[in-house]
């Protein structure tokens, strides 16, 4: 599936990238998938939040097989 992807700070600077489209499958959950496609963000994926298409996922359901967008958020300071 192709899905245009938006890493954001802590997380976009552990992937290397804030913002690229790409092609991801496969099974596993939406950390998983995201940690095989950018191993140097593994460690900060095990705490990030994720909205697929503007819906709150969590890092454990499986990654979506339809969507268009995919942000990954690390924690923020104070929220």
């Amino acid at each position: 599936m192709t899905l245009q992807i938006r890493w954001y700070a802590g997380a976009a600077q552990a992937a290397g990238t804030e913002s690229e489209t790409a092609t991801l499958s496969g099974p596993g959950s939406i950390r998983e998938v995201l940690a095989a496609h950018r191993p140097g963000a593994a460690a900060v994926l095990e705490r990030c939040s994720f909205l697929v298409d503007g819906r709150r996922l969590e890092g454990e359901e499986p990654f979506p097989t339809e969507a268009g967008t995919l942000d990954v958020l690390p924690p923020f300071a104070g929220g």
